[in-house]
C-alpha cells in the first residue's frame, strides 16, 4: 500500500513540478499573453494554471496507473512511459518558446508533436491499463486548443 502511494506521489510530483518549472522561467514573459491580439475563444490567463495543474495531475495518476499495472504488458508500459516522459520535455519547452522568444509558428509545430506524443501514449497506456489512457484524454483535448489558439495568434500578430 505505502508503495503505491508513493509511486503516485512521485509521479504527480514529476508532472507537477515540469509545469511548475516551465511556468517559473516564463513567469517574466507571461505579459505577451496580454499584449498580443488574441483569437475568439481566447481564455482569460488566469484558467491557464488552473486548467495546467488539473492536466499534470492526470498525467502523473495516469503515468503511476501504467507504472503499478506494467506486469500487463511490459513493452507497451515501458513505451508508454517513455513517450510520456518525451512529451513532458515537448511540453516544457514549449512555453519557453512560445513566451521568451514569440516563436508562434514554431510552437504550433511544437504542439502538433506534442500531440503525436500524447496520441501515442494513449495508445500504450491502453495496452496497459485502459482508464489509464482515458485520463489522457483532456490533456489531448487541452492540447488541440492550445494548438489552435497558437496558430490564431500567430495569424493576428504576424
Amino acid at each position: 500500500m505505502w508503495n503505491t502511494i508513493k509511486t503516485y506521489a512521485y509521479s504527480i510530483g514529476l508532472a507537477l513540478a515540469v509545469g511548475g518549472l516551465s511556468a517559473y522561467l516564463t513567469r517574466n514573459s507571461m505579459d505577451v499573453y496580454a499584449e498580443i491580439v488574441q483569437p475568439p475563444l481566447a481564455p482569460p490567463s488566469i484558467l491557464f494554471p488552473i486548467v495546467w495543474t488539473i492536466l499534470f495531475i492526470l498525467m502523473g495518476v495516469s503515468a503511476a496507473m501504467v507504472y503499478l499495472n506494467r506486469d500487463a504488458d511490459p513493452k507497451a508500459a515501458e513505451k508508454g512511459l517513455l513517450t510520456y516522459l518525451a512529451s513532458l520535455a515537448v511540453n516544457f519547452s514549449w512555453s519557453i518558446l512560445f513566451f521568451r522568444y514569440r516563436a508562434y509558428l514554431f510552437c504550433f509545430f511544437w504542439l502538433l508533436l506534442l500531440l503525436l506524443l500524447i496520441f501515442r501514449t494513449i495508445r500504450y497506456y491502453r495496452m496497459v491499463k485502459p482508464q489509464a489512457a482515458w485520463l489522457q484524454i483532456p490533456y489531448a483535448l487541452w492540447v488541440t486548443f492550445a494548438g489552435y489558439l497558437n496558430l490564431a495568434i500567430w495569424f493576428l500578430n504576424r
